[in-house]
């Protein structure tokens, strides 16, 4: 059994006015065509990323595998010179490298102090911000951060969610991206923000049998296309070519709902996190019961929490 795949609506020219009016309300994802982005589209070439931000150190993601596991860490953390980094993510085989011949490298920017601070390119990568025209179809003091991103070729993000609107900006080179509703995240088996679900393509079934329950959607992003994700919807990205994106980040409820030290945007509403700790605590208290009554009980919460908190009205 296969999972249906649904593609992306592709939409060219749509104005500030029609996305707000049009697009942003239904929450759903749509790969945006042809919009303005300034010169970064054709600079940013491996020779100018290399000239432009110099030797200043990046921290980076080096993977032996393509598909990057970040519940079982099947990773490291290194730090290079970005023009040393950017180089090495461009190439296939290296000749310089930290744990194989075709390790696979992924740069996800983050501020001064990544505990801290929020990522912004126009902090971190200040000659490269020039060049970018970043698509404001929001208010100013809803900004959240521009995340700038290099991967290598073939390297697989996790599929995880955000608790944030974003666009995702492909600058350079060609991704793949899979998404799923956020009503499907009981197929998706979920740890924290993220699916256990490595390989969406080839899922192991026996270990995840629900998991072709969930609706797939897809698109293939090229140089220049924009992906909106609205928030809750998870995403699993394929870097088919090297390349660059950059991802803005918006707070689409108000500030306060927002978890304050949350630096990269994926802590859960603080209403939500207090929500799932009122819920732990209820379900250390049915511990006091026997099984046949603690399934019971569970049963009528599950029931409750459906009557009270779910939506009917998805198309």
């Amino acid at each position: 059994r296969e999972q249906p795949v649904v593609p992306l609506a592709r939409l060219v020219g749509v104005t500030r006015e029609q996305f707000l009016r049009d697009i942003y309300p239904r929450r759903k994802p749509v790969v945006l065509k042809g919009m303005e982005l300034g010169t970064c589209t054709t600079k940013w070439t491996v020779d100018y990323l290399s000239r432009a931000e110099g030797s200043k150190e990046v921290k980076i993601h080096v993977s032996v595998v393509p598909q990057m596991d970040f519940l079982n860490k099947n990773f490291v953390y290194r730090t290079l010179p970005f023009d040393v980094f950017v180089r090495r993510a461009a190439e296939v085989k290296h000749k310089e490298y930290f744990l194989s011949e075709d390790e696979k490298y992924y740069l996800r920017s983050v501020g001064e102090d990544a505990r801290k601070d929020i990522a912004d390119i126009r902090k971190q990568f200040p000659i490269l911000a020039e060049d970018v025209q970043i698509p404001e179809y929001f208010e100013k003091e809803q900004f959240f951060s521009s995340v700038f991103r290099i991967s290598s070729a073939g390297l697989q993000l996790w599929t995880h969610y955000d608790v944030m609107d974003n666009f995702l900006i492909q600058v350079t080179g060609k991704k793949r991206v899979v998404l799923y509703s956020p009503r499907d995240a009981p197929y998706l088996y979920l740890s924290g923000t993220k699916s256990e679900v490595l390989d969406v393509d080839n899922p192991d079934l026996e270990k995840y049998p629900l998991f072709v329950k969930a609706k797939r959607y897809q698109c293939f992003l090229e140089a220049g296309d924009v992906l909106f994700i609205p928030a809750l919807w998870f995403h699993n990205v394929i870097s088919e070519e090297f390349g660059v994106a950059l991802n803005v980040f918006w707070k689409h409820l108000p500030p306060e709902s927002y978890d304050k030290s949350d630096t990269y945007g994926n802590k859960d509403p603080t209403a939500a996190s207090r929500a799932i700790q009122i819920l732990d605590r209820a379900l250390k208290t049915l511990e006091e019961l026997p099984e046949e009554y603690r399934d019971f009980y569970a049963r009528r919460m599950v029931l409750r929490i459906q009557e009270k908190a779910y939506r009917n009205d998805y198309g």
